[in-house]
């Protein structure tokens, strides 16, 4: 959420905003949003001043009870301005509620150097890590590789859960175990504190973080609770700074977050409806940082070669896409995708992604950092993946098969492994 004194202020430039978003549906918000402020000043200066005649009413009965004068007249006006005051503050809140809304739909301002483009086809790939194997076999689909090895049970899964879940068996559970130690290691090696968060959160937490219309298609709701199943852990990690204002010196604050997620969410039916790329279910690994507002493209920069260094670290073929103004989410500034190739489809897919939401998440939560003056600003919070184990398994289930159908092991996960270095069917 932007602040509303850039409304006031400049409204072309938020409008000229929405317009490089493709947007145009939302530039009559900014027009309304300003109607709603002047209507909020007006409620408010009508109902301070029915309080201040309140008191003058007051003063003028007291005077007039000592000279022993008749008071009906003024009692009965006073009997009738909290009742005014009452629908007054009613209609303001009404109008505030609005207002809310809008603000809350209105997208972040982008960072100049976000490419403009309607949608994905017009994002822009900015950097390619690693070289792809040309392989002289038939590169098999991850599911059915993994089926083959008899280290993952989609069948009985879809039985106890239904589509999108997974029995993960052997060694690719250990493949799996040994990728979150690699990426709480490799992230708690630069800096970063761990964090278990919850795996559930409230509705103001949800509000906060993300764009709440978009998330409730995707989050699980706990029946007859205000609590939401987490989709990410960057959630609850920036969610549990809400309404704190912290020592400017304890900047940044680094954190990675392990948890499972939950999603809604299944790929498109077909092919690759079995299996772990789309599921309802996953484990993943996330950074996030809360800064000063001067050093969050430094941090940005920082989060996209930590995830580069991670997926290098897998030896995977690896490329870095810019998300265009149009693919942007409106809670962001700037962000950049990691994808990973797939040698099957012969096409990169998304691994992680990367995001700076400037003061927009701490707006909307509160979230200040307080100076050695005293002055409080809002900060700035940035998230990244560093890496969910599920899309993971797929590029390297794909990049490091073998033709007999065996998997070699990424080096920077053997030790992980216990030393073992392929997984083989037994």
């Amino acid at each position: 959420m932007i602040d509303i004194k850039l409304i006031r202020e400049n409204p072309e430039l938020v409008k000229e905003n929405i317009k490089k978003k493709f947007q145009n549906h939302k530039l009559k918000m900014v027009d309304e949003v300003l109607e709603f402020d002047r209507q909020i000043k007006e409620l408010k200066t009508s109902a301070e001043q029915l309080r201040h005649r309140r008191n003058v009413i007051s003063e003028e009965i007291n005077k007039l009870k000592k000279e022993k004068k008749d008071i009906k007249a003024l009692l009965e006006e006073a009997k009738g301005i909290p009742e005014k005051i009452n629908h007054l503050e009613d209609i303001q809140e009404s109008i505030e509620e609005k207002l809310k809304s809008n603000m809350m739909q209105i997208p972040n301002i982008i960072h100049g150097s976000v490419p403009l483009g309607k949608d994905s086809t017009e994002n822009v790939e900015i950097e390619r890590l690693g070289h792809y194997k040309i392989q002289d076999f038939e590169v098999k689909n991850h599911a059915e590789l993994a089926e083959s090895l008899d280290i993952a049970d989609f069948e009985s899964s879809a039985k106890t859960s239904g589509t999108g879940f997974f029995y993960m068996k052997g060694d690719l559970a250990l493949l799996n175990q040994s990728m979150i130690r690699y990426g709480i290691d490799y992230m708690t090696g630069k800096g970063y504190t761990l964090i278990e968060p919850p795996l559930m959160i409230k509705k103001e937490i949800c509000d906060g973080v993300v764009d709440f219309e978009f998330f409730k298609n995707m989050a699980y709701k706990i029946d007859g609770e205000d609590l939401y199943l987490i989709a990410t852990s960057e959630h609850p990690l920036i969610g549990m700074f809400i309404n704190k204002t912290v020592k400017e010196e304890d900047l940044p604050i680094k954190l990675v977050g392990f948890s499972q997620c939950f999603r809604k969410e299944i790929g498109s039916h077909g092919i690759d409806e079995k299996g772990f790329f789309r599921t309802h279910q996953f484990n993943k690994v996330e950074m996030a940082v809360i800064c000063k507002p001067e050093d969050s493209y430094k941090y940005y920069d920082e989060m996209i070669d930590n995830v580069k260094g991670i997926f290098t670290g897998l030896e995977l073929p690896i490329r870095v896409l810019e998300i265009c103004s149009g693919d942007l989410a409106d809670l962001k500034s700037k962000s950049a995708d990691l994808e990973a190739w797939s040698p099957r489809k012969k096409e990169y897919f998304e691994v992680a992604s990367c995001s700076n939401l400037t003061d927009a998440q701490a707006r909307r939560l509160n979230i200040k950092y307080q100076t050695k003056s005293g002055e409080k600003f809002l900060c700035h919070t940035l998230n990244n993946t560093a890496i969910a184990t599920s899309r993971a398994i797929v590029a390297i289930l794909e990049n490091h098969q073998n033709a007999d159908g065996s998997i070699n092991i990424p080096k920077a996960l053997q030790h992980y492994m216990n030393g073992k270095k392929r997984i083989e069917k037994k």
